[in-house]
């Protein structure tokens, strides 16, 4: 019986990880805020209030502001923030029962930028300062961006992804991650997702598959794998990313029921992928 090579033996350690049961996947970043959100509670307004205020960013009424220190500009004008209060009302009915109801009714209140705003700081996403790059991992990234063209974006965001008509990836910054090790496992996700493009390797590429989708679920699986490759390769396997490999992947299964052979096909085409990465014939 031949050897099992390296693609081989991490893919059926990922298997019996799976056959034993894997913990939910977590987002391996710090998530940054985008559109408009209350400078209070943190939280973004819904998408109604998204479309009425002007601008992204803190907003606040007139008496969180000033508890938090800050004035109104003069001459400031306020935006306003709509919301559904739900009243109870007695009616009766047409055989003169009263019956109680219970009626939406549309509200709002008056808001003010921060812009608007003196003596109060905006907020700062909390970056991870200490992180260190590992000079190899980078190293594979731009010999492949810069062999292949592609347009690779790290920058503060709260998403990655590989979108195939403009071939570019981008992925959240280094130190939005609480590991350097994360980093990469999403950057090489991202990186395998550009290899399945017409001009390299053919695959079925997700963005022209409708989300969970067989074609895409399938695409998602050779990306996960093809980081899990990538990271042993380099040596940075950590037990957290390679647990949360197993998760995604096994969120993906589940779309396929469960179809455990198909991480075996998956394998061969992320190999492929690793492969054309590291520029190997």
């Amino acid at each position: 019986m031949a050897s099992l090579n390296v693609y081989e033996m991490v893919t059926e350690r990922i298997i019996k990880q799976l056959e034993q049961g894997t913990i939910p996947w977590q987002k391996p970043w710090t998530g940054v805020r985008s559109g408009a959100f209350n400078r209070v509670s943190k939280k973004p307004y819904s998408l109604i209030n998204q479309a009425i205020l002007e601008k992204s960013g803190e907003y606040a009424t007139f008496h969180q502001w000033k508890n938090l220190g800050g004035h109104i500009k003069k001459g400031a004008k306020s935006e306003i923030v709509v919301f559904w209060k739900i009243i109870d009302v007695e009616e009766k009915n047409d055989k003169g029962e009263i019956e109680k109801k219970k009626l939406p009714l549309l509200r709002y209140y008056n808001v003010f930028h921060i812009s608007q705003v003196e003596g109060v700081e905006p907020l700062k996403e909390k970056l991870n300062t200490e992180i260190e790059p590992i000079e190899e991992a980078d190293r594979i990234i731009k010999n492949y961006v810069d062999r292949e063209h592609i347009t690779f974006k790290e920058c503060i965001s709260d998403k990655a992804f590989y979108r195939p008509m403009t071939d570019t990836v981008v992925v959240p910054l280094k130190e939005q991650y609480k590991n350097i090790n994360s980093f990469y496992q999403v950057a090489f996700h991202e990186i395998t997702h550009s290899t399945g493009a017409q001009k390299r390797l053919d695959r079925d590429i997700k963005e022209l598959a409708p989300f969970g989708s067989e074609i895409y679920s399938k695409e998602e699986l050779v990306a996960e794998l093809g980081s899990a490759f990538l990271i042993n390769h380099l040596g940075i396997e950590t037990k957290g990313t390679f647990q949360n490999s197993a998760s995604y992947i096994e969120s993906w299964l589940q779309v396929l029921r469960n179809d455990n052979k198909f991480i075996v096909s998956a394998s061969s085409k992320a190999e492929k992928a690793v492969n054309y990465i590291l520029g190997i014939e």
